[in-house]
């Protein structure tokens, strides 16, 4: 794959159904269960609901949408890589944009079952400070912070 054709764009809703199709499937495969809500309720989300708190960054190559972030100065809402485009570098290029625009210290929750988002996020200086918490999944999670050192 070629790196140096990945972009990282700010969220327009022309990718609305590419973004919310490869979030619904690496979610699914993170976490092994079916998305609860419907595709067009989870449009809407994206749309309406998840911007009001949070700044959404796309990752994109020749215009497929391979992540999506949300995010604020102090909170990691979403994250997710394009199955067929995970461990190149993706996540790692948004959450460093993320980063560098933080407050210093970023929080976010992952699934207790996804193993592979706890490896990413503690290779990239998350700490475990919490567990257990409340999720429409019935999931137990994790909470996980970064502090700029």
């Amino acid at each position: 794959m070629n790196q140096h054709k990945m972009k990282i764009t700010q969220y327009n809703s022309k990718y609305a159904e590419q973004t919310v199709d490869m979030w619904r499937d690496s979610k699914e495969q993170a976490i092994g269960q079916k998305e609860i809500h419907s595709f067009e309720n989870h449009v809407y989300f994206l749309d309406h609901i998840l911007p009001e708190q949070f700044q959404i960054d796309l990752a994109l190559i020749d215009e497929k949408v391979v992540g999506v972030i949300a995010y604020n100065e102090r909170e990691i809402s979403q994250l997710y890589i394009h199955v067929d485009y995970q461990g190149i570098g993706i996540g790692q290029k948004l959450l460093d944009k993320v980063k560098a625009q933080s407050s210093g210290r970023l929080t976010l929750y992952t699934f207790e079952v996804n193993e592979n988002a706890q490896r990413f996020y503690e290779k990239h200086g998350f700490e475990v400070i919490g567990r257990g918490h409340e999720n429409e999944e019935k999931l137990p999670d994790i909470q996980y912070e970064w502090i700029f050192q």
